[in-house]
């Protein structure tokens, strides 16, 4: 059989006529009336033994060795059943289905945004994803999901990990979700290249070793007093949004944000919903007569007599509420370098310091949920009625200038 294959040589291929020239072992050389030359394999179909032929390249590209070898490869293909031009064609589909399939990893944080967008608390959550991802992973934002591994998630986190250290573990727990996401979704496979646990803590610090604790800047309490009383000689609304942020002691979008349809003047209380509190938590605040008496101020009137009031209690532009940064612009013209956010620490340390009030009254107060799960199981409740005292002695302590406020205070003794 010997004598079967292999019979065209380089000198029979170049002065080969148009028509059909075989080699042997199911290879042909094609060569066409304009004189172009291809390598055919001709071949009858496993399953339905039709007479087929395979298209193997010009002469002029593949060399006569190599289509032999081709050739020979689909022998064997024939051999195991298996149809040479079928099988090139589930590859093609193959290539073309993981084509359709690829998502970049940009593509994947849109989609993973916009899918949980609506359980997220509000839309500047989501903007702070999108805006996180986009100027921290411009590396992998083009790349195809399925090719992010650790070395390129990496290339994101090292830059940051000790000097923003905060925003790099946020943003690791967010490309983590992008992946675990994709994965779900089928655009990639395989261990999360950004899972923490027996992965990156091998290759990075601990963030308590390496994140600086910055507490915001907090006003002394024992200024609050006059500060109260220069703020309340101030006009405008950055003044009573941070009145009632200190009397409340609220955080700073929690007060920016309060609506009528959330306040009970005559019932003195200010139920805050779940979706504007950072816990995800409906937050009831006791109201003060000082702060009942502010939201009073603030109710608007038509010829000199008060209307229902609805809607955002401090209006900013386009129908939105006030920004949180008007009272920080003010507070930086009345006392730089003090923050919105560090009277809640004044208002703590002012509790904790100089009153009997009980710690788990101070934390409801502030809407912290308690650290200890067994003592968190037995609160059940919001200590309504003991945070009222509580804030009336806090509204009572930001009225009252006292001599010698420049001195600390030192708890009293109990008893």
């Amino acid at each position: 059989m010997a004598h079967k294959i292999n019979r065209l040589t380089a000198l029979a291929i170049k002065n080969a006529k148009p028509g059909r020239h075989g080699d042997g072992g199911n290879l042909y050389l094609l060569v066409k009336d304009d004189g172009r030359k291809t390598w055919t394999f001709r071949y009858r179909a496993p399953l339905t033994g039709k007479v087929r032929d395979k298209g193997m390249g010009p002469a002029w590209d593949v060399s006569l060795p190599e289509a032999r070898e081709r050739a020979a490869e689909f022998r064997r293909m024939l051999r195991d059943g298996i149809d040479p031009i079928d099988s090139a064609n589930e590859i093609k589909q193959k290539a073309r289905t993981e084509h359709a399939k690829r998502m970049t990893f940009g593509r994947c944080s849109e989609l993973y945004i916009e899918a949980h967008r609506s359980g997220w608390r509000n839309a500047k959550h989501a903007e702070q994803w999108d805006s996180t991802l986009r100027t921290y992973c411009a590396p992998l934002w083009p790349l195809d999901v399925a090719a992010v591994d650790t070395a390129l998630v990496m290339k994101c986190l090292d830059p940051i990990w000790t000097t923003k250290t905060e925003t790099a573990s946020r943003l690791r727990g967010r490309i983590e979700s992008v992946l675990a996401w994709a994965t779900v979704r089928k655009y990639r496979s395989g261990d999360n290249p950004a899972a923490w646990r027996n992965h990156l803590d091998q290759l990075l610090p601990k963030r308590s070793k390496v994140q600086k604790v910055e507490h915001r800047a907090a006003l002394p309490y024992v200024g609050i007093a006059e500060f109260m009383a220069q703020l309340r000689q101030r006009q405008g609304l950055a003044a009573r949004v941070l009145e009632l942020q200190i009397l409340t002691a609220t955080r700073p979008g929690e007060a920016s944000g309060a609506r009528w349809e959330e306040i009970d003047l005559d019932g003195t209380l200010w139920i805050i919903p779940e979706e504007r509190m950072k816990a995800g938590k409906e937050h009831r605040v006791p109201l003060s007569d000082a702060a009942v008496a502010l939201l009073r101020s603030m109710i608007p009137k038509t010829k000199g007599k008060p209307v229902t009031p609805h809607g955002y209690i401090f209006p900013g532009n386009k129908g939105k509420a006030i920004t949180t940064a008007a009272g920080m612009g003010l507070l930086k013209e009345m006392r730089p370098g003090i923050t919105a956010h560090g009277f809640r620490s004044t208002f703590r340390d002012w509790a904790a310091e100089t009153t009997q009030h009980p710690r788990e009254v101070i934390e409801a107060a502030m809407a912290h949920r308690l650290k200890d799960a067994a003592e968190a199981a037995y609160q059940r409740g919001d200590l309504l009625q003991r945070r009222k005292r509580l804030m009336a002695d806090w509204a009572g302590y930001c009225a009252t200038i006292r001599k010698g406020d420049n001195v600390t205070p030192i708890k009293r003794k109990e008893g």
